[in-house]
């Protein structure tokens, strides 16, 4: 099993798992040549990826989406009002890669999507539950945040990764999503106190803070620590520039973690570099 946090934050979120031969991209929203060069420097030639699943249709999640729809034709899984809800130049530009003369491989596309050879078969695939993917079950779970229709992942082949970030907290549905898994990307956006007396507007402060906003440092500690089934591996991502930083969202976690007898190694994301777990 391979982690590879490509980037993450409010400039671009995308983030690799490699697990039982597949190789997934969880969000594009770096350009498809950082995400290209990010992933050679993870060994994956992005040509061999077997999807991209989109969490929300946020720019920081989609911004190179429509690039590599037309240099790789790679299929692309969310919710579909979050499909519907793409910029209109992202799902014309899958369109056109789905128009392609080359034939993409049926082994990429699920088994109802499946047309007649040589017929146009759409990149975009709908989801609602749980679906396998090139070996892999892959269940999208809701999530609260100011977008169409948002969601994490729990990915599960030899081991469960979960990917949950951009939500203004921890539902008893999210809880249950992320528990049992053995490596957990969360969201651990911002320092309340720093939010509350920095520069922001007060309108910008108070949708990060609102229900579907985004998770609060302590918010991340305290939904670890309620879990049944903790993760071996925490990964805190979609850390706020303007409002944490990264020492004290990991001094934050692991003293809360701790002060319930809690240890798990911590791996704070960042922005313009890969944070990997292998």
């Amino acid at each position: 099993m391979q982690v590879s946090v490509l980037a993450s934050g409010s400039k671009g979120n995308a983030t690799l798992v490699a697990m039982n031969g597949a190789k997934i991209l969880i969000d594009a929203g770096i350009s498809a040549t950082r995400i290209k060069k990010a992933l050679a420097a993870e060994n994956v030639d992005a040509a061999n990826l077997d999807a991209v699943l989109l969490t929300h249709e946020h720019r920081d999640h989609v911004a190179g989406l429509a690039t590599l729809a037309r240099w790789y034709h790679l299929p692309v899984y969310s919710r579909r009002k979050t499909l519907a809800s793409l910029p209109i130049s992202i799902q014309q530009a899958i369109a056109d890669a789905s128009r392609t003369d080359t034939l993409v491989p049926d082994s990429l596309f699920v088994a109802e999507d499946v047309a007649p050879y040589g017929a146009t078969k759409s990149l975009l695939h709908p989801v609602d539950g749980a679906f396998r993917l090139a070996g892999l079950r892959i269940t999208p779970f809701s999530v609260p945040h100011d977008a169409a229709d948002p969601v994490g992942y729990r990915i599960e082949g030899d081991s469960t990764v979960t990917v949950c970030t951009d939500l203004g907290f921890v539902t008893q549905s999210v809880a249950a999503s992320i528990d049992g898994a053995d490596v957990l990307v969360l969201e651990a956006n911002h320092d309340a106190e720093l939010l509350k007396n920095g520069r922001y507007p007060w309108p910008l402060k108070r949708r990060i803070l609102g229900n579907h906003g985004h998770l609060a440092n302590t918010d991340a500690a305290w939904a670890v620590a309620h879990l049944e089934r903790r993760p071996r591996d925490i990964f805190l991502a979609h850390l706020s520039q303007e409002n944490n930083r990264p020492d004290l969202a990991k001094e934050t976690v692991s003293n809360i973690l701790a002060g319930q007898g809690i240890e798990i190694p911590l791996h704070v994301t960042k922005q313009d570099e890969a944070v990997r777990l292998r």
